[in-house]
């Protein structure tokens, strides 16, 4: 089914600060260029990712941290300030999130893959396939319907490194040319100032953007390109099937 709108709004809903700027930010770099508004949301303000400052303070610092990357790009940045490694798929989580698309009404809507190597990934997943198809219904929220919403297009981002938790790699259905974008992706990531000690101590993993940069090569060279961003498109029942990203950015 293909779907017809004149609202460009594109919306990014993850679980934490710096996973936009991991998974698909060279994309939302694309998007502005061609005139799109772009959001990203992060269930989570972050607040465990951290050895030495306390919750409150590293969510403070991750927020701040995710909105300087956001406005690189003329993006805008949202939180729904659940606890990390506490995201649930339950009905005040799930209302907060109708009511958060429903003040934004993206047409486009990027998450999670479905099975990742986080159960917060895959509780947002949920959580983002749910709000994308019911924030236009009426009654979903309390707040203004904009008389555009409608079902949006629904992209997953490749899980981490690729993989699901089996470790096999997952095959994308549309990929996108970042080669362009890489560098302002890396910049984007940089912005995550807190999180490449953290990463350092807690997964043992350091060169935070080097890591993603070797990704988007890894990816890049299934199309023939310096880089790439991989996705799965949701083509269920009531959701567009025509691959919107590759027809807006054909490579």
């Amino acid at each position: 089914m293909a779907h017809q709108f004149s609202q460009l709004v594109a919306l990014a809903f993850l679980a934490h600060p710096d996973d936009a700027e991991f998974l698909c930010a060279g994309t939302l770099i694309r998007l502005v260029a061609v005139g799109w508004q772009v959001h990203i949301l992060t269930a989570t303000a972050g607040d465990l990712g951290s050895m030495t400052q306390d919750r409150w303070q590293i969510a403070a610092r991750r927020t701040a941290e995710g909105a300087k990357a956001a406005a690189l790009i003329g993006a805008q940045y949202h939180c729904l300030n659940e606890q990390d490694t506490l995201v649930c798929y339950d009905k005040p989580t799930l209302q907060k999130a109708f009511d958060t698309f429903r003040r934004i009404a993206p047409s486009l809507v990027f998450t999670h893959a479905p099975k990742d190597y986080m159960i917060d990934h895959e509780m947002v997943s949920l959580l983002t396939r749910a709000a994308s198809f019911a924030y236009p219904i009426p009654h979903a929220s309390t707040h203004p319907r904009h008389p555009q919403s409608q079902i949006p297009y629904l992209y997953y981002c490749d899980p981490i490194e690729g993989r699901d938790p089996s470790g096999q790699l997952v095959e994308p259905t549309t990929l996108i040319d970042i080669s362009a974008q890489i560098e302002t992706k890396a910049h984007m990531l940089a912005c995550h100032e807190s999180q490449r000690s953290w990463l350092l101590e807690h997964h043992g993993m350091d060169e935070y953007v080097e890591s993603m940069c070797r990704h988007g090569v890894l990816r890049g060279k299934a199309i023939g390109v310096a880089a790439a961003e991989a996705f799965v498109q949701h083509r269920g029942h009531a959701y567009p099937a025509d691959d919107l990203l590759s027809a807006l950015l054909r490579n």
